[in-house]
């Protein structure tokens, strides 16, 4: 696979499907794949050779493996889990924007500055890059960076709402653990971004 390619874009030019490109290759989540793999091609017997040079790609963007959090990734997660009881415990303080910063600026020491649906666009282009999946499938991965646009409460409609991954499939992290972030609902907007250090 070239930086960039996608597995429905192979799928489409080898006039196979996703999910069996997905089976043949043991890949979990289709949307994060890894460029420089050699992949099998179903019912071609043959594979699509690496190019020269590699890089990373997920979806259309850009790094990791599935399933697998790079050093970054766990380190953020660790400190957002940190920032988090240290600010909230298990009970919001509606800070969520401050939890999701202080994680980022002690794990990785620079600071970002806006509220929950501005983070987005101030988290830097050259350290975090935004993915494509769902809010299920981020769940399970470590590390990643939450945000929505608008939630259901007041200030929630103003300022939306930011959290880390934790990875174990259901909880989040910010200004408090979020124990089932899936169930949370009333939430729009969502944008997930994976730190590429």
């Amino acid at each position: 696979m070239r930086p960039g390619d996608t597995l429905s874009g192979i799928a489409a030019r080898f006039k196979t499907t996703v999910s069996e490109l997905a089976r043949a290759n043991n890949i979990s989540n289709p949307n994060l794949i890894h460029a420089g793999t050699t992949l099998r091609i179903p019912g071609r017997g043959g594979t699509q050779a690496p190019p020269q040079g590699g890089g990373k790609t997920e979806g259309s963007q850009g790094a990791g493996k599935p399933g697998k959090a790079t050093p970054a990734m766990l380190k953020l997660a660790n400190a957002g889990r940190a920032a988090a009881l240290g600010m909230g415990g298990y009970t919001s303080q509606g800070l969520c924007a401050t939890g999701v910063s202080r994680a980022i600026q002690n794990a990785f020491g620079f600071k970002v500055w806006g509220n929950g649906n501005q983070i987005d666009n101030n988290l830097p282009r050259d350290k975090f890059k935004q993915v494509n999946m769902s809010l299920e499938e981020a769940l399970k991965i470590p590390g990643l960076v939450l945000t929505w646009e608008k939630t259901s409460t007041r200030l929630g409609s103003i300022y939306g709402h930011t959290a880390i991954t934790t990875g174990d499939g259901r909880s989040s992290v910010s200004d408090f653990i979020e124990r089932n972030t899936l169930g949370a609902g009333g939430r729009s907007g969502l944008k997930i971004f994976m730190p590429t250090m």
